[in-house]
């Protein structure tokens, strides 16, 4: 006679355990990593107001649009253009590229004055490969988000989970009001809209969003 081969229903309950147990551990260990980047974000955002206040005690001055700054340092830059020098606005978009734009010349102040690490005009990226970086309202003549009109600092490339997490532990969780606004992304690092978004935010897995909050 022939013995049948295969699993008991003991061992197949074994195997199953085990795959239960490390399916477990997996989506544990992403919400770990999830929550992890949401403390990061909201760390970002609480640094670069930290610098912006401390800067604005110790100089009275606004990073970026400081007009004492070539003095103060050797080699520091303000605005080539003579009437955008200390007038209280970051001239410039966050994700400006053009080292004359005072939205860049703030992380130079920054910087050099110490209270944000490194060296140069680049702007720091978040979690998410996103930029980090500060424009006055929409960088034009009217404001930002339908209510943003003074300086803000904004961060592109948020997974939707995240951004809703974000607005909601930062502030009201809409997309359209509060201290913390958001805008849906079709691309990377993009520019911050003037009108306050029509659509709430949705957590679909692939929605990306940028958010600034005022400064």
């Amino acid at each position: 006679m022939k013995r049948a081969s295969g699993f008991t229903l003991v061992e197949i309950a074994i195997v199953l355990v085990i795959i239960g147990l490390l399916l477990g551990g997996i989506l544990k260990g992403q919400e770990m990593i999830t929550q992890a980047k949401i403390k990061n974000s909201i760390a970002d955002f609480s640094g670069v107001s930290a610098a912006y206040h401390g800067y604005q005690d110790r100089y009275r001055a606004i990073p970026g649009d400081d007009p004492n700054a070539a003095s103060r340092w050797s080699g520091a830059s303000v605005s080539p253009t003579a009437a955008e020098v200390g007038n209280g606005k970051v001239q410039g978009k966050y994700n400006s590229i053009t080292d004359t734009d005072e939205s860049r010349i703030w992380w130079d102040h920054l910087r050099r004055s110490g209270f944000v690490a490194g060296s140069g005009f680049n702007q720091p990226f978040n979690a998410f490969s996103g930029m980090i970086g500060v424009q006055t309202g929409d960088a034009a003549a009217g404001t930002a988000l339908g209510g943003f009109a003074g300086t803000i600092v904004c961060s592109a490339n948020i997974p939707d989970k995240v951004a809703i997490a974000l607005d909601t532990q930062m502030d009201d969780g809409k997309i359209d009001t509060g201290a913390v606004r958001g805008q849906a992304q079709s691309g990377p690092n993009p520019d911050i809209a003037t009108a306050a978004s029509a659509t709430a935010y949705a957590e679909t897995g692939t929605n990306i969003y940028a958010l600034c909050r005022a400064l």
